[in-house]
């Protein structure tokens, strides 16, 4: 008993103790010190801060889209609209397995397979909370069909939404547009706070063109939500401002008789009012169905439209570039003219070819035979192209490409839509700089003959050719050509209606220079031996017009263009140009038919067509 007493140390054990102690003293004090100086932050230094933080997760500022604006023709017809419709949608925090959910709705036909990665991406990049859109426009099998197995599906509704619809279709879709999804390319441009909630903007041609106008402007509400970012309950609201409504100067009637007229070929049909500019038809064939495109193409349905060979995307009306041919003709007469080149009595004879000055290669006319005996207005009438290779080696480069960008070939209108190509107006600088790294820089007088019947390097589009033929039916006035009228607010009822912009003016021709192409332009349409003289049959109002044949390939000096031996995509485009009335010009109209041969055979009756819808189809 005595020895285990002497093995116990009782000071040992204290001073164990009192160091125990002392460390856990040292922990609490250090502990309750950090708690105090987080405390101390939290409440002092980051009050401001935390404060607004828990404000924002008690109070939630939610985005109120506006409604597109609609869009009209120039009579009040409805092109584009917004209607309501079923909309299915998913909301990622309420979905157990978005992937899961992805996948079944697809099985269940509700939304396409092909979708599956671009819906994941697009979930993605959404809030949680936020609700997305996975389908558009649902039918009423549809929601019959996702009614029976919505138990199946947590987290995915049908909601009505409201719905870009064109009531026309592909009839001017060119013209129109269409709206689709906001892709990260749209982001990088639009003001994240002015589209907040929005997922649809316009893309292309007056959608794209006027969208600060069509969109409107943002509301806003602030919700109640839960901790989880789930709305409980609507504490206060501002209205969106819906977009304005576009009142186009289409003429949706006559660009219904446009578009029947160039069914079933590749072309282009571009009609103005000369006095303002107006754009009264804009149509390019084929067309396609912009309603597509704001429901949402599956990627093998765009891809279809993609590798189309007829290119049903391309606006040729704004953007394709052709040799305008014989069209230009009587802008080259009125350039002979104000130079005194020629005397218009005068006459050469046409023997079916023309040779340059101490040249052997043969320049053919379209006719192998001849005209014979021609003069300006004969030229103009027959489109004898033997008379106008010696006017255009006469004027020279220099002074026709002065002349024809005069009347706005070889720049763009300055329409109020994006994409306009410039075409091609040639000179001896832009040979110069375009060929600089060549040695045929130098412009060649061959080069010049061709010019002189619209073909070479010379190109245009259907709407500069459409904007050059008013300029001659008012006699030199140059309007921009425009596809709005106005603009007007849906609140209050009230239209902003835009002026015509007036552009420089021809005002170095005679007035009876002028009188003299016109008079020949008329006899295209009802001389006896006018190249359109057929298409001018039986009209009730006054019509004058020139056709134009554009050659794809240059033919060998001895070969012979037969069409129906050589390959459809080879053939030559079919143009023709026109105004009427004659003496009061209320339509001015451009006809491009790519490899449709003959512009009196093909264009011209397309051109008769649209100007019987717009005057009035009565015959004498």
């Amino acid at each position: 008993m005595s020895q285990f007493t002497q093995i116990k140390d009782h000071w040992s054990e204290q001073r164990q103790f009192v160091r125990r102690v002392f460390v856990c003293a040292f922990l609490v004090v250090g502990l309750t010190g950090l708690v105090i100086t987080r405390l101390v932050q939290l409440q002092l230094v980051n009050f401001e801060y935390y404060s607004a933080q828990s404000q924002g997760n008690r109070i939630r500022v939610q985005p109120l889209p506006p409604t597109r604006g609609l869009i009209f023709d120039r009579n009040g017809q409805i092109l584009a609209e917004n209607l309501p419709t079923y909309q299915l949608e998913l909301t990622p925090e309420q979905v157990p397995n978005v992937d899961d959910t992805l996948h079944r709705l697809a099985e269940a036909g509700l939304i396409d397979a092909e979708n599956l990665p671009r819906l994941s991406d697009l979930i993605l990049s959404h809030r949680r909370f936020d609700s997305i859109p996975l389908r558009q426009r649902l039918s009423d099998t549809d929601v019959a069909r996702f009614a029976v197995q919505r138990p199946f599906f947590p987290g995915v509704e049908i909601r009505a939404r409201l719905t870009r619809n064109y009531p026309y279709g592909t009839v001017a879709a060119h013209a129109l547009g269409y709206v689709g999804g906001i892709n990260a390319a749209d982001k990088q441009i639009l003001d994240p706070a002015g589209y907040a909630g929005t997922s649809h903007i316009g893309k292309v041609a007056v959608e794209r063109a006027y969208e600060a106008q069509l969109h409107g402007e943002v509301g806003h509400e602030d919700v109640l939500v839960n901790a989880h970012g789930r709305h409980m309950q609507v504490l206060a609201a501002e209205s969106s401002v819906p977009g304005r409504d576009l009142l186009l100067t289409l003429d949706i009637d006559v660009q219904i008789a446009a578009e029947r007229a160039l069914a079933g070929r590749r072309g282009a049909v571009v009609s103005i009012v000369p006095s303002s500019g107006e754009i009264l038809v804009f149509a390019s064939a084929p067309s396609f169905d912009p309603n597509a495109f704001s429901v949402g193409l599956t990627p093998s349905e765009f891809r279809v439209l993609q590798e189309d060979s007829n290119q049903p995307l391309f606006n040729r009306a704004l953007s394709g570039q052709y040799p305008p041919g014989s069209t230009i003709k009587p802008i080259l007469a009125l350039a002979a003219l104000d130079h005194d080149i020629v005397d218009p009595e005068n006459r050469i004879i046409c023997r079916g070819f023309y040779r340059l000055p101490g040249g052997s290669h043969r320049y053919r006319d379209w006719k192998p035979e001849g005209h014979g005996s021609v003069n300006l207005h004969i030229a103009i009438v027959e489109s004898c192209d033997t008379y106008f290779y010696e006017v255009a080696t006469n004027l020279g480069i220099d002074a026709i490409s002065i002349s024809l960008r005069n009347f706005g070939l070889g720049s763009r209108t300055g329409i109020d839509m994006a994409g306009e190509n410039r075409g091609l107006v040639p000179s001896r600088e832009w040979k110069r700089s375009q060929f600089a790294n060549r040695g045929d820089q130098i412009w060649f007088p061959g080069e010049t003959v061709i010019t002189g019947i619209g073909q070479g390097y010379l190109l245009a589009t259907p709407l500069q050719l459409a904007h050059a033929v008013a300029t001659i039916a008012t006699r030199g006035k140059r309007y921009q050509p425009s596809m709005v009228r106005g603009l007007r607010d849906p609140v209050t009822g009230t239209t902003e209606f835009r002026q015509p912009g007036l552009l420089a003016s021809v005002d170095v021709i005679t007035e009876s220079n002028w009188q003299l192409i016109i008079d020949s332009m008329v006899a295209v349409m009802q001389g006896p031996k006018g190249t359109a003289r057929a298409s001018g049959y039986g009209r009730s109002y006054s019509i004058t017009g020139k056709t134009g044949t554009a050659q794809v390939f240059t033919l060998a000096q001895d070969e012979e263009y037969n069409e129906e031996e050589i390959d459809e995509s080879k053939r030559d485009h079919a143009l023709f140009v026109a105004f009427a009335p004659v003496e009061d010009p209320a339509i001015a109209v451009a006809v491009v038919v790519e490899n449709g041969g003959s512009g009196s055979s093909v264009a011209a009756p397309i051109a008769r067509q649209v100007l019987d819808a717009f005057l009035g189809s009565r015959t004498l």
